[in-house]
């Protein structure tokens, strides 16, 4: 099969290897070191946050490798691309390959929605880190829930129309959150299959085309080689 291929070295630049890098320690943390609701799992979402925030906004002040205008999301030329594969082409990109860019994009939309319902349902950061955040709100609720209860046991007839209006608020509190928690659970789990599949893609690109995919992300490979 003819092969194409563009003599266009393969190079990222040291912001775009850093926040790729710290995004992947940042979910590796929170998946397997943290424990969910602490206050060390909330501190690495924000750096992730930060990290991401960095990453996006080198997109459009970063050399033109790393510039959204050099991969925009295009089905069209993903498409392109596909068959590029299927007649055993091979273009080298200076920056992602178009199939590259629209998982790129789908990545930081997802890693958009599990930050942004994390701190929806974290707030802000503890001051001590070492806090479970999630289980000293959930022991505060549990004991304001008992103190209600008994509450409502020994002044049962007592009971006003506003302290009615207060339980209910409660109640759509309760529900809005856990929305939150199901929207920021699903949102990680599909994080994990674009993952996959994004690890798949890598390996075989490289396979197809040489270690140069990888090579571009590791600072000592991404030198063209005799």
């Amino acid at each position: 099969m003819a092969q194409q291929i563009d003599n266009i070295p393969r190079r990222w630049d040291p912001i775009v290897k850093l926040t790729h890098w710290g995004i992947v320690a940042a979910i590796i943390g929170n998946a397997l070191v943290t424990e969910e609701g602490s206050g060390w799992h909330i501190w690495v979402g924000y750096s992730l946050a930060a990290l991401l925030a960095l990453r996006l906004l080198w997109g459009l002040i970063g050399p033109s490798e790393a510039r959204f205008s050099a991969f925009p999301p295009s089905p069209s030329r993903a498409l392109m691309h596909i068959s590029e594969i299927r007649r055993g082409e091979v273009a080298r990109h200076k920056s992602h390959n178009p199939l590259g860019a629209l998982m790129v994009y789908a990545i930081w939309a997802m890693l958009g929605i599990i930050i942004a319902s994390g701190i929806a349902l974290s707030g802000p950061p503890p001051a001590d880190p070492s806090a479970n955040h999630a289980q000293h709100e959930g022991e505060a609720q549990l004991a304001g829930t008992i103190a209600l209860g008994e509450h409502r046991e020994v002044e049962r007839d007592d009971e006003t129309t506003e302290d009615r209006a207060h339980e209910i608020a409660g109640e759509a509190d309760e529900g809005e959150e856990n929305i939150l928690v199901e929207v920021h659970e699903v949102a990680v789990n599909l994080l994990y299959l674009l993952i996959a599949l994004h690890l798949a893609g890598v390996v075989f690109e490289t396979h197809r085309s040489g270690r140069e995919t990888i090579a571009a992300m590791i600072p000592r490979w991404n030198r063209t080689r005799p």
